[in-house]
């Protein structure tokens, strides 16, 4: 039996499943706008489909879209004057970047890479601007988040100030922990990053990251399970990242 298609049903699918693909309905930063002001933003969007590893922006770059994460998770880095390269956050879906260039017309403060394949919608800097200057709640949560950043890199520099590399591993590793919900009081690392991201996050090597986690596990601190690593005494990390910054407040040590 030959079963008869109507064209002009399978088209109007098609258009469908296209406004679907490319709807901004999953970003939170434009959840206080209306359907009709959230399609404006649409519309103005230019929509990419990356793969895993591909560069999306380059810190060289002049460009100044704003980009939404429709899909995947993207990786903001940048690199030290030897080459190292330093992890300064993730971007999952349903974040946004890019949005210091679009409002100071600087050029990028650093790079972005595709940590997925991922989906992206970019919108030009002139109409983020008017999206900014008409709707006052999107405007005060890009303040928010900027304020966010701000503290974060704040405490990174911190960081890189006051604790040696093994001490950073230290604080990502305890960053990185959440509670065990099979034991109330112990802590545990699902999934693992790989340690070369790690060693990104924690502005060291790889080879740094293999040493401490080979030096945690022969003394029982670190347990491993399939992909998931269990911190036996969550504590004792924090006591030698806390022991640390007190060494470098005390000017007398």
């Amino acid at each position: 039996m030959v079963v008869k298609t109507d064209p002009g049903r399978s088209e109007g699918k098609s258009r469908a499943a296209t406004a679907q693909r490319d709807s901004l309905e999953s970003i939170p930063l434009l959840q206080s706008l209306s359907v009709a002001a959230r399609e404006e933003v649409e519309r103005a969007c230019q929509w990419r489909r990356l793969a895993a590893g591909e560069q999306i922006v380059d810190r060289n770059s002049d460009s100044r879209d704003v980009y939404f994460v429709v899909e995947g998770n993207v990786e903001v880095i940048n690199y030290s004057g030897n080459g190292r390269e330093i992890s300064y956050a993730t971007v999952p879906a349903g974040g946004y970047f890019g949005e210091l260039s679009a409002i100071d017309g600087e050029r990028r403060s650093a790079s972005v890479v595709a940590v997925t394949a991922c989906r992206l919608a970019a919108m030009p800097p002139k109409a983020f601007e008017a999206l900014l200057a008409r709707s006052p709640q999107v405007a005060l949560d890009v303040m928010r988040r900027m304020a966010r950043i701000i503290r974060a890199n704040n405490e990174k520099i911190m960081d890189l100030a006051t604790l040696g590399a093994i001490q950073r591993v230290h604080r990502e590793l305890i960053n990185l922990s959440r509670r065990d919900p099979v034991n109330p009081t112990g802590w545990l690392i699902y999934p693992m990053p790989k340690q070369h991201e790690i060693a990104r996050r924690a502005a060291t090597t790889r080879e740094t990251v293999a040493r401490v986690l080979g030096q945690l596990m022969d003394g029982g601190l670190i347990q491993r399970k399939d992909k998931t690593y269990y911190l036996t005494d969550r504590s004792v990390l924090e006591q030698s990242v806390a022991r640390m910054d007190a060494r470098h407040a005390d000017p007398t040590t």
